[in-house]
């Protein structure tokens, strides 16, 4: 596998529950990919994550979140439901975005699967408008 992992070893990022108690989650798995969620109910699964981490003595580990968008070109369109994600305009993207930061999402995977308009233009409004409010 190339390139190499840098730890030594592969990480293992658990997606979903596959088939594994929360428990051997939270001591086997490098991360967390969990499904996009009510924020309630998301921020109480994210916590619980945690706690079970900082209970077996381990050191903090990333939770990520898929996200299937459909960029709207009008910047304020409200978020309309598609599979595991969202048609939506920008701005509501950006405060999605952050209400998940604040929860405690580390990663966000924008998927444009099901994104109606180009590829590049898309990609390049997301760099531009989206991304510098996320820089570290």
């Amino acid at each position: 596998m190339l390139p190499k992992p840098l730890t030594g070893k592969l990480p293992l990022l658990v997606t979903g529950s596959s088939q594994q108690s929360e428990d051997w989650i939270a001591a086997n798995g490098d991360g967390w990919m969990t499904y996009p969620r009510l924020a309630g109910q998301q921020s109480r699964m994210i916590k619980d994550f945690r706690t079970r981490i900082e209970q077996l003595g381990k050191p903090d580990k990333p939770v990520m979140e898929p996200l299937y968008l459909d960029l709207a070109a009008h910047p304020d369109t409200a978020p309309q439901p598609i599979h595991l994600g969202f048609h939506t305009g920008i701005n509501p993207l950006r405060e999605y975005l952050k209400s998940r930061q604040q929860i405690g999402v580390n990663h966000i995977a924008l998927n444009l699967r099901f994104n109606r308009a180009d590829p590049e233009a898309t990609l390049r409004k997301l760099a531009d408008e989206l991304l510098p409010d996320f820089a570290f």
